[in-house]
Formats: C-alpha cells, sequence, structure tokens
C-alpha cells in the first residue's frame, strides 16, 4: 500500500495512510462541506444584494466578460449543452480521480495534496456562510442572464431549477456562489497534473481544464468573474495554510495515539532482552552457542559459571 511522504520531501508523518482510512475522511469531509452549504443558505434579499454589488464593481472596472459568454453559451448549441454537461458533472468526477491517481501513484505527494484541497474547501464553507451571493443566472430577467442549466435542460440529467438532479434542486444551496469552488477545485487539479503528471499532454491539461472551468461558470451565468477570482484566492490560502494543519493533525494524532518506540543500547540496536544481558551469538540470555574448537577453559571461566562461582585456587 502507498505510503505517505518520505523524509525531506513533503514534512511525512509517521503513520501510514490507508484507503480504508482516506476514504471515510474524505466522505466526511465533503459530506460537512455539503450539509454546510445547506446551512448557510442566508437571506435571499441579501444574497441577491451583493450579486448585484460584485455586478456593479465589475462593470466600474470593466471587468464585465459574464455577459459576452453567456450570450455565446445560450445561442450556440454545440457550445452550451457541453458547457453545462462540464459544469454539472466534471468536478465530481476528476477531483476524485485525481485524488485516487495521487494515492496509489503518487502517495508521497497525496497528504499534503489531500490536506491542501479539504483546507480551501472548508474556506470556501466560511465564504458561503458570510457572503451569501445570488449568482447570475437567479438575478432578474433585467440584468440580461440567461440561465443555461434551465435552457438545455432537456439535454442533460440535471433539472430546470439547479445544477443537482431532476427533482433536487431543493436539496442544493443555490446561492452559495462566492467563492467559485468550481474553479478552485479545477485550479487544484491543473497544479497536480502540472507538478506530477510527467507527461506533455497532463501539462496541456492541467493549464487548460482549470481556464476551461473558469470560462464555464462565467458562460452559465453560475458565477461571476469575481467569483472565479476568489476562488483561486482561496485555493491559495489553503496551500499556505496545508503544512501548519499538517502540522497540528500530526501533534493531535501524537498525542490522542501514543506510540511506542523500542529501547536502545545507545548504539542503536533494540533491546530486546528485558534487561538480560546478551551478547553475540546467544538465543537466550546467558547461553553460549558451542563453537567448534574450543578449549576446556572457555567452558570453565568464572563468567560463564556465574557471578557466584569460586575463584580458582593459586
Amino acid at each position: 500500500m502507498p505510503q505517505t511522504e518520505t523524509p525531506g520531501t513533503e514534512g511525512a508523518p509517521s503513520a501510514r495512510l490507508r484507503w480504508w482510512t482516506e476514504l471515510p475522511l474524505i466522505l466526511l469531509v465533503y459530506g460537512c462541506y455539503s450539509a454546510g452549504r445547506l446551512l448557510a443558505r442566508g437571506d435571499v434579499a441579501s444574497a441577491v444584494d451583493h450579486g448585484l454589488a460584485i455586478l456593479r464593481f465589475e462593470k466600474a472596472l470593466h471587468l464585465n466578460a459574464e455577459h459576452p459568454l453567456n450570450r455565446l453559451f445560450t445561442r450556440e448549441p454545440w457550445l452550451g449543452v457541453p458547457a453545462d454537461f462540464w459544469y454539472a458533472s466534471l468536478h465530481y468526477l476528476i477531483t476524485p480521480a485525481i485524488l485516487v491517481w495521487l494515492f496509489t501513484a503518487r502517495s508521497e505527494h497525496y497528504r499534503r495534496a489531500r490536506t491542501w484541497l479539504m483546507t480551501s474547501t472548508f474556506i470556501g464553507l466560511i465564504g458561503f456562510t458570510l457572503v451569501p451571493t445570488c449568482p447570475p443566472r437567479l438575478l432578474s430577467a433585467g440584468q440580461g442572464f440567461v440561465d443555461t442549466m434551465a435552457h438545455y435542460s432537456s439535454y442533460g440529467w440535471w433539472g430546470g431549477e439547479a445544477s443537482a438532479p431532476r427533482g433536487l434542486g431543493g436539496m442544493t444551496n443555490q446561492y452559495a456562489a462566492m467563492p467559485s469552488l468550481h474553479v478552485g477545485w479545477a485550479l487544484w487539479c491543473g497544479v497536480m497534473l502540472w507538478r506530477h503528471g510527467g507527461t506533455r499532454v497532463t501539462k496541456v491539461f492541467g493549464v487548460l481544464y482549470p481556464l476551461g472551468t473558469a470560462l464555464v461558470v462565467m458562460g452559465t451565468a453560475n458565477h461571476y468573474f469575481l467569483d472565479a477570482v476568489a476562488g483561486v484566492a482561496v485555493m491559495g490560502v489553503g496551500h499556505l495554510l496545508a503544512p501548519r494543519v499538517m502540522r497540528v493533525l500530526d501533534w493531535l494524532r501524537a498525542r490522542l495515539f501514543p506510540r511506542r518506540t523500542p529501547a536502545t543500547d545507545g548504539t542503536g540496536s533494540p533491546i530486546v532482552s528485558g534487561g538480560c544481558q546478551t551478547s553475540a551469538g546467544e538465543r537466550i540470555p546467558r547461553q553460549r552457542e558451542s563453537r567448534p574448537g574450543a578449549g576446556a577453559e572457555a567452558d570453565t571461566s568464572p563468567s560463564d559459571e556465574g557471578e557466584g562461582a569460586a575463584a580458582p585456587a593459586r
């Protein structure tokens, strides 16, 4: 099974990583993330105000890329339909696939990469809670956006009300637009492929996937440009915090599950005789292996007869 990072590479812990402990951990984190999004619905009026404020700020800075992309995806089904599939599906497929690939083929980098992803996800959850934001597609029609997920819902498995499966739109928080973790997770995937892919094809995909995701989230009117920027920023903060989070987790593990280490004799060799004296060639304390040609003197020496043996007469 894969092990954690070797010393000197990623600040390796002493414990092995096992798939039967990693999988429940990842599912637990994702469950907390999904439940947190549902709990952080916030006030719809405040979410709409935040969305309009972002839109006004972008227009003031001439950063309004959402409208032209959304018009293009709405007008051209050959772009809009694949974009909706991309938005609704790929982050559920590619992110876990890269986690599994790292665990099995790049195990020395897995633990830090996993910690980075999870730390950033929890930071994003804080953003959803503090700044509920209405995505462009849910603004009033006067803002000029078309919900391509609803527009092309007959082509896909999602419903017209959200990117969730049909009939389950009420089980997702549609006002969790800031930051865009679609872009954040795609950036994480791209960095992993660029760093550890090893081939030109994986490096090219590592660049194109996050860039394509940023265009998709804006073209489908699910996120603003600044949502994508915030997703990148969240991943940056998570990357900086990941080593500290790992040290805290290692400290907690050492406190909660202390590991016993064998005593040594001062030369690095473990003491396994329970305090009894042994020497080379002995299987149990005070036992000698017979050696061919050994003289009688060796058999009757005081050290072999015991500490209470009488000294020889002079």
